[in-house]
């Protein structure tokens, strides 16, 4: 079951046909018990129209977080973009510890919805897009479901010193989510594939793929570590990291267009601004 953030509440959309429920988005997505209560909700308006131009960032109050270095090839991109600085030990070191890389991305202002754009940093000269299975997760730390996320970044700045993390990563529409959120009761499988491609001019300039059995943590531990003294009174959303890095000389360019897939969500699409 997907839902879809509206102006309205949420567009819930069960096989062929969708429906509008007017609801607080903050309180839907802290419930629980949210599959079982989407099951149970009776004489809803059913929506004939095609709604998908009306569909916002599926946050409200939330706050983004990420984890770095899940991936076999992200500790490969991160030692590499960081060997200059002395740092690039420290990105083998995590991959292999106990403690997962917990990072903060983003308020809700500073997130793009479906469609709208992400932005490149003007002090950057090197920045690619990350894409990343979301969870999103209530404010117990149960995983109600999954959504799109792309982590833009700043190869440069974090390569010339780990501790420019944040500037790298934190800024002005420097995280997309969408287009929906899938409402599950059982984890997705590991062989879901994420998937990649940047048009130029309409031109495909980078397609990439992998899939969650890449994924070095689960989904559960790095919940867990994320919630260890820390509050989340609305839920929050957690990037799981990227398999998926474009070569060295790629960088992003103003109108670019970046489109993430993942298996049973769907596909989040943003300009480059």
């Amino acid at each position: 079951m997907k839902l879809f953030r509206v102006k309205d509440g949420a567009i819930i959309q069960n096989g062929g046909a969708s429906y509008l429920y007017k609801t607080d988005w903050d309180t839907l997505l802290n419930r629980d018990d949210l599959l079982d209560h989407l099951k149970s909700l009776a004489e809803l308006q059913k929506v004939e129209h095609d709604f998908t131009g009306d569909i916002l960032a599926p946050i409200v109050s939330q706050e983004v977080w990420a984890a770095g270095v899940t991936y076999f090839r992200s500790r490969t991109a991160r030692m590499e973009e960081s060997q200059a600085a002395g740092g690039g030990d420290f990105y083998d070191r995590v991959y292999g510890a106990e403690r997962p890389e917990l990072f903060f991305k983003a308020s809700p202002h500073r997130v793009a919805g479906p469609g709208e754009a992400v932005r490149i940093r003007r002090d950057s000269k090197w920045n690619v897009p990350e894409p990343e299975l979301s969870l999103v997760i209530t404010s117990t730390g149960k995983i109600i479901g999954y959504t799109i996320g792309n982590d833009m970044s700043s190869r440069d700045i974090e390569g010339e010193n780990p501790l420019y993390l944040p500037q790298a990563k934190v800024y002005d529409r420097s995280c997309a989510l969408g287009p929906c959120v899938l409402v599950a009761s059982v984890p997705l499988s590991k062989s879901t594939q994420i998937e990649l491609e940047i048009l130029r001019a309409d031109k495909s300039v980078f397609n990439g793929t992998t899939t969650l059995a890449q994924l070095k943590r689960t989904p559960e531990t790095l919940v867990e570590f994320l919630y260890r003294d820390n509050s989340f009174p609305n839920g929050c959303f957690l990037l799981t990291g990227t398999g998926i890095v474009p070569p060295d000389e790629f960088t992003l360019q103003s109108s670019d267009q970046i489109s993430i897939t993942i298996d049973s969500i769907g596909t989040l699409t943003n300009p480059v601004a």
